[in-house]
């Protein structure tokens, strides 16, 4: 039985529409409802209670637009608010730091393996604890990069500046000699070039959008919500500045946005 309402797609900002990008890509029947808290952005910085409060929030607002499932696409609150709040509410839900964390373990050779991530995320060692799991052998570098997601919020990827930061928050991971580098925040991926540059070809970068598009794709498929639709649609909801969301969000979804709306004045 095919199910057409949307895929909800949850994010603190605009990170979370590289997440969009792939599930377009792995489900391209399927519809999506995307709701970015650009008002509250960057999560990382904030407490564990606020990051839940804000979460559901978030989700209750996707419900209400009939989403069939919701995908956590921010690592902080996958790590801190998704093992809470998925158990209430009666809807399937999602998050990326176990398909981030099952790609690392699949591409490391060497066993080290590299996290960054905003403060909250490092701080509740997700990522650690979900590689251990599946590999108890490996060992987890971790790196808080804070000013990541305000770098690529404001567009200076390309800047002097995100080279410099980039520097001095992967030099302690260059030194310890990761194979493998978990890019922990869906802002992240839009630095990917210059992270690349910095630690080398020989370091494998891991971006969870792919995995978690893939493990979304069984999630609908065992929940029979699959779409066999030949009609999709994009909306996309932000709680403050659509102007620069539209803008910049361009980069992250890799085509222009339609459809924004700020919440409060649908």
């Amino acid at each position: 039985m095919k199910n057409l309402n949307p895929i909800g797609i949850f994010d603190s900002g605009l990170g979370g529409l590289t997440v969009a990008r792939q599930i377009q890509k792995a489900l391209p029947n399927e519809s999506i409802i995307y709701y970015g808290d650009t008002a509250r952005v960057p999560y990382g910085s904030k407490s564990k209670d606020t990051i839940i409060k804000f979460t559901r929030e978030a989700v209750k607002f996707l419900q209400s637009h009939n989403a069939k499932c919701i995908v956590v696409a921010c690592n902080t609150a996958s790590a801190l608010a998704l093992p809470i709040v998925k158990n209430e509410f009666d809807i399937p839900m999602i998050g990326v730091i176990n398909p981030g964390a099952k790609a690392a373990t699949e591409k490391t050779l060497s066993g080290k393996v590299g996290v960054i991530a905003t403060t909250a995320t490092i701080n509740s060692d997700a990522y650690t604890n979900a590689i251990r799991e599946i590999n108890n052998k490996i060992t987890v570098y971790s790196q808080p990069c804070p000013l990541f997601v305000p770098l690529v919020e404001e567009g200076w990827g390309e800047k002097p500046a995100a080279k410099l930061i980039i520097q001095e928050y992967l030099t302690p991971l260059k030194t310890a000699k990761v194979d493998t580098l978990v890019l922990g925040c869906t802002h992240y991926p839009l630095l990917a070039q210059q992270i690349q540059e910095f630690v080398s070809d020989k370091v494998s970068l891991v971006d969870s959008a792919t995995t978690c598009a893939n493990d979304l794709k069984i999630l609908l498929e065992n929940k029979n919500l699959i779409s066999d639709g030949d009609t999709t649609d994009a909306t996309f909801f932000v709680t403050d500045m659509a102007a620069k969301f539209s803008e910049l969000g361009a980069k992250f979804l890799g085509k222009p946005l339609n459809a924004i709306k700020v919440v409060g004045n649908e």
